[in-house]
């Protein structure tokens, strides 16, 4: 009985509580985040793919990044300087979100030059193209909705989505172009580069906002 009392404690505050269910939503993202890294990294080895292996870092290092903010809210609120601990602990990581995504111009490079193996087959690439569908769709509408809390790492997380999220387009739209197309790929280049590079100068943009909105606020509270 009690367990079905929890549930339904668990669940009231999810419908109810939108930063609680930011936090147990990307403590979920964060183990899709580890097993993309860890099927690239295996993906890497069997390839010699440096496009594989570039995406396993990177997801690797997005796995960190939700960590430390993660930890940073978990954190007891009861010691003196945890919200600003919890702050400054969000700002690193707009600074390494930043960081990373300009780390993805080489990858960027391997895909739109189709130096990466293609090792999905048609169907595959349509399930993949619906569950990026799915995540890009559910990220815009929670990076729409951020503006409901107050709280920096509730924002932070949801930035970080639809980040992950437009990384996914990327790459979804590069795997079904080389499935699809006769000669791999090729005639499609210049499409390919033009929309992956809007795609990555939106990210880094939106990086930069974050960093630079956190670094104000962090100094705003410190003057």
């Amino acid at each position: 009985m009690s367990r079905k009392t929890d549930a339904r404690a668990f669940f009231a505050k999810w419908r109810a509580d939108y930063d609680f269910k930011t936090l147990i939503g990307s403590t979920g993202a964060m183990l899709v985040t580890a097993a993309f890294a860890v099927y690239n990294g295996y993906l890497g080895i069997a390839h010699a793919s440096p496009w594989h292996g570039g995406i396993c870092v990177y997801y690797l290092l997005l796995h960190l990044l939700r960590l430390i903010v993660i930890r940073a809210e978990r954190a007891p609120k009861d010691r003196a300087g945890a919200d600003s601990r919890k702050e400054r602990a969000v700002l690193a990581a707009s600074g390494l979100l930043l960081a990373l995504n300009l780390c993805l111009i080489g990858p960027f490079y391997l895909m739109v030059s189709q130096r990466r193996p293609v090792t999905l087959t048609l169907i595959p690439a349509i399930a993949m193209a619906a569950y990026t569908t799915y995540k890009v769709t559910m990220a815009a509408v929670n990076l729409k909705r951020k503006g409901r809390s107050d709280n920096r790492s509730v924002r932070f997380l949801r930035t970080l989505n639809f980040i992950d999220a437009l990384l996914s387009i990327v790459t979804l739209q590069n795997t079904l172009i080389m499935v699809n197309s006769a000669d791999g790929g090729r005639s499609m280049l210049p499409l390919t580069a033009a929309t992956s590079g809007l795609i990555w100068a939106a990210m880094l943009a939106i990086s930069i906002y974050e960093l630079h909105a956190e670094w104000k606020r962090v100094h705003t509270r410190e003057a």
